[in-house]
């Protein structure tokens, strides 16, 4: 079905989604824990929108001045939401949603009289994940790098959280686009929040991976935008683990209950 050359065609793709997934799987589970969902869509539209400010001064996507711009644009919005946890945390939800609401509006008032608008919307949306390169990886995984050692070894205090997350997320926006930030962060989280520990980190990462692999391979084999493909796998895969993980459950407590009864 897939020779050689289209596998191939994959391949840097797959490493890509598994470097996102990598750092999404953790940030993900603290956002659930936080019960902050919409954060990763306000810091990734507030990434994307310094992005597009960097276009419109003529600056390319992979340039250091991009990444500069993009980098300050989320720290900005984290720093915002940082504010709202703080000072009004019962609104902090409905808050984080019209930052995103108002950076969303942003990016279409600054491409109104742009040509080009489209396409750049839809680079930053859904990204261009067939299109990633070995540059591309070897500069996000820079990144990703410390942001996982910081994590595991110091843990996600709330400063740092924040820190972190801006930094990860404005690296994986120019990666995989808005969308698959989002479902790469949330619906791993959300099939295995009955998990702790180990556990749930490890069928995380499983979860991400096997998305990511059979999305291309969906993509490749029926000619589908690879990043809306992945979402949609990300999705169908997530509720099938999530009642994987609930049956596994259900039978332990039947198990025990009848054990206890014994």
């Amino acid at each position: 079905m897939f020779d050689a050359q289209a596998l191939s065609i994959i391949a840097t793709p797959l490493l890509a989604g598994l470097l996102v997934i990598a750092t999404h799987v953790p940030l993900g589970r603290e956002v659930l824990k936080r019960g902050i969902i919409f954060i990763d869509l306000a810091v990734a539209q507030i990434a994307g929108l310094g992005v597009l400010i960097a276009l419109m001064l003529d600056l390319e996507m992979g340039d250091w001045q991009t990444q500069v711009i993009a980098a300050v644009a989320a720290l900005l919005g984290a720093a915002l939401i940082g504010m709202f946890e703080r000072l009004w945390p019962e609104s902090q939800e409905a808050l984080i949603g019209t930052t995103f609401v108002m950076a969303a509006t942003g990016s279409l008032l600054l491409l109104a009289g742009d040509p080009h608008a489209g396409d750049h919307l839809t680079d930053l949306l859904a990204g261009q994940l067939l299109w990633v390169d070995s540059d591309q990886l070897a500069a996000v995984a820079a990144v990703y790098v410390p942001v996982l050692l910081l994590w595991f070894l110091l843990g996600p205090g709330r400063l740092r959280f924040y820190l972190l997350f801006a930094i990860t997320v404005t690296a994986s926006v120019q990666l995989v686009g808005v969308y698959l930030v989002f479902s790469s962060l949330i619906i791993p989280a959300l099939a295995v929040r009955r998990l702790q520990g180990a556990a749930a980190m490890a069928v995380g990462y499983g979860l991400g991976a096997l998305a990511f692999a059979a999305g291309l391979l969906c993509s490749l084999w029926f000619d589908w935008p690879a990043g809306p493909t992945v979402v949609w796998m990300l999705a169908l895969l997530g509720v099938v683990f999530a009642t994987l993980i609930s049956n596994c459950r259900c039978a332990v407590v039947i198990r025990e209950g009848d054990t206890r009864e014994e």
